[in-house]
């Protein structure tokens, strides 16, 4: 992520006060045209569930070719140099997957046929390492271990017979990951063009107790409409992941920009040059509004360190506040009228349900008594926990923090 530089001049546009960048003269010049000898290739982006809308959003302003908005993601097409921008650019995605084949796959001789069909030695080098994925639904071929085996052994005697040797099985770091998904007795195979997980940005030193995903903390200062000129401030910040991720938004700064690498970077004949280039100018890219203010606290002073140390990784360290202090003092500067965007302890990984019910009523108070003005964007655990906040004209919008289904509740206070 690149060190914020100049103030911002433009008054922001309908897609920014929405939460969605439109590609500006920095965003070009990081982004070159698309092209590559594979020629147009199809793409699903993964998201948590939720968040749909907002990966499609991005997908379309961004100006992806063939967006449709599907169950767990968005579909879109293009090249290869694509795939890169999006795993770079998209900030609410978890995985960028590179569609391969579909084909009927009824019993276990047509899922192998079907997968053998495909040229592997087009995705993997000699003496790479693979490994397979599977979920299935609605198909005679119920087990995910079985047909993650199937299709291994369909590429794996493919190669062989093609290269005289047998590719190696890495399930911790292989050189290809490969995704089968069967439904209703069809089978998608794909390819993982991202590796780790698109959460995982590369400033992270601090984990803190319970962090939010980073593509999660994206979709909630997205969602909470922030015009990224007001003040934002985040009352029970922990390890800091609003701040950062809602400063790259104000920044336009590329979110997947300080990662050390991506699955695509393994993939026969790519573009080492050309990719260094398009990293280079992402990184280099983007401006912070010189007199923005982003501010969080937080009462426990080790998690306010660790913040810290987060916000300098993101190259942030100088234009963010942070302060000791309990959500429950917060006193913002009268007229500011700014956003609090927040993920207070809602009792499930931190502290009880009943201390959660409690906090949420007081803040409330908080927010009713001394934020006036102000546009919130609270997460809550549950409905009685939103229902405690009191926010006058609040909307809630369903959204799952992992395996915990959550709501964001937003309103003006």
């Amino acid at each position: 992520m690149a060190r914020p530089r100049k103030s911002e001049r433009e008054k922001p546009s309908a897609e920014r006060r929405h939460g969605v960048e439109r590609p500006g003269r920095l965003a070009a010049q990081a982004e070159p045209d698309a092209s590559g000898a594979r020629g147009r290739e199809t793409f699903f982006a993964t998201c948590a569930p939720g968040l749909e809308p907002l990966l499609d959003r991005e997908l379309r302003e961004r100006r992806f070719a063939r967006v449709e908005r599907q169950v767990g993601g968005a579909r879109f097409e293009g090249t290869l140099r694509d795939a890169w921008i999006a795993n770079l650019r998209l900030r609410t995605a978890v995985r960028v997957l590179l569609r391969l084949a579909r084909f009927p796959a009824s019993d276990a001789d047509a899922l192998y046929a079907g997968a053998r069909g495909v040229d592997w030695s087009r995705w993997l080098a000699r003496g790479g390492t693979l490994a397979v994925a599977a979920h299935t639904s609605g198909s005679a071929l119920d087990h995910s271990r079985f047909v993650e085996q199937r299709v291994k052994d369909a590429v794996v005697d493919q190669l062989r017979e093609a290269w005289g040797e047998r590719p190696s099985v890495e399930r911790e770091d292989p050189d290809l990951r490969i995704h089968a998904h069967l439904a209703r007795d069809r089978c998608t195979l794909l390819v993982d063009t991202s590796g780790e997980p698109l959460h995982k940005r590369g400033w992270r030193r601090y984990q803190g107790r319970a962090p939010l995903a980073e593509t999660l903390a994206a979709a909630l200062v997205m969602l909470s409409g922030w015009d990224r000129r007001s003040p934002l401030l985040d009352p029970f910040c922990g390890s800091g992941t609003l701040l950062v991720e809602a400063a790259s938004l104000a920044g336009g700064f590329a979110p997947g920009a300080l990662r050390e690498s991506f699955a695509f970077e393994r993939l026969p004949g790519h573009d080492a040059a050309a990719w260094r280039d398009v990293r280079s100018r992402a990184r280099s890219a983007g401006e912070l509004p010189r007199k923005l203010v982003i501010a969080g606290s937080d009462r426990d002073p080790a998690a306010i360190e660790g913040a810290r140390e987060n916000l300098r990784a993101a190259g942030l360290g100088e234009r963010v506040s942070l302060e000791v202090a309990g959500a429950l003092d917060l006193a913002p500067r009268k007229g500011w009228n700014g956003w609090i965007v927040t993920n207070p302890p809602y009792g499930e990984r931190v502290g009880t349900k009943r201390e959660a019910a409690e906090l949420f009523r007081r803040f409330g108070e908080v927010l009713r008594e001394r934020c006036a003005g102000f546009h919130v964007a609270v997460l809550c655990g549950d409905r009685d926990q939103a229902r405690a906040l009191a926010l006058p004209e609040s909307k809630m919008h369903r959204l799952w923090n992992g395996p915990i289904e959550c709501l964001l509740v937003t309103g003006k206070v």
